[in-house]
């Protein structure tokens, strides 16, 4: 809510923010919401979908926002004539999930589809989510002449603006992450819409790394925090496929080192007191 201080004074004290920021409520599944929003605008930037990993009601938790979020900015665009370009906030959830094997040689880049159908027997209901998003934007910009980009960023790591976080005390699986800094996930959306020929889907992940990569970098940064998990056999559990970066590149992406993410991410959560070792 806009009149929650709580939640907008970190964006109320970005510089220039007195100027050039304008807060407005919307309701993600209420048609005609966003008129107000985009109406004189010229970029629009759809950034919003529930990110929940357990849920016993998909359809109403993940699916329909996400899904009907998306048409209504999209439809709200479309009455606008000010607005030259949308870059739409998907995900590597709407581009991995499916079929097709991750062995060695194999490179993923914006030609892959997740499968919906796979998803929902797997009941990775929010790949489902942002797959089904993305479908249904590229099905309504194509039919009403919407100039449309999809940025499709890993799991974002790095330094955050608001003063708390949604995922503490989660536990880490053992799994390969597409990891990518927040940093470079901003600027492929800026990229996006000020490169004239942006277009269709871009990938944006810096690393992909067996978790217990990610354990021994963090090791070797900070020697005296508490870790659980044996990472002296990382090397054991390297992905074997790669992610193409030549899109993002191609749009001026500079990724950063998963170490400096790393770094920064927990210099960040010591600074705001949600970790201290």
């Amino acid at each position: 809510a806009t009149d929650d201080k709580t939640k907008t004074q970190h964006l109320l004290s970005l510089d220039g923010a007195n100027e050039r920021l304008q807060l407005y409520k919307a309701d993600l599944t209420a048609e005609g919401s966003f008129d107000s929003a985009v109406d004189g605008c010229q970029a629009v930037f759809h950034t919003a979908s529930p990110v929940l990993f357990q849920t016993s009601n998909p359809q109403a938790d993940l699916i329909d926002p996400a899904v009907k979020g998306t048409l209504n900015v999209l439809k709200s665009c479309a009455k606008m004539p000010s607005v030259k370009r949308v870059v739409l906030t998907s995900s590597m959830a709407s581009v991995v999930c499916n079929r097709k094997p991750l062995s060695a040689g194999v490179v993923i880049d914006e030609t892959w589809f997740s499968d919906p159908e796979f998803c929902a027997k797997y009941q990775h209901w929010y790949m489902l989510s942002k797959t089904l998003a993305e479908e249904a934007a590229w099905k309504f910009a194509n039919e009403n002449g919407i100039d449309l980009v999809a940025v499709n960023p890993g799991f974002v790591i790095g330094p955050f603006l608001q003063p708390s976080v949604n995922f503490r005390n989660r536990a880490f699986p053992s799994d390969i992450f597409r990891f990518v800094d927040v940093r470079d996930v901003a600027n492929a959306h800026i990229q996006a819409f000020e490169v004239p020929s942006a277009s269709g889907r871009c990938c944006v992940v810096g690393s992909m790394v067996h978790y217990t990569e990610a354990l021994k970098i963090m090791h070797e940064l900070y020697p005296n925090l508490p870790l659980s998990g044996n990472w002296e056999n990382y090397e054991t559990f390297q992905p074997q496929c790669k992610i193409s970066q030549e899109k993002a590149k191609s749009l001026g992406v500079n990724f950063t080192p998963l170490e400096v993410s790393l770094r920064d991410t927990v210099e960040c959560l010591k600074e705001k007191g949600l970790v201290s070792f």
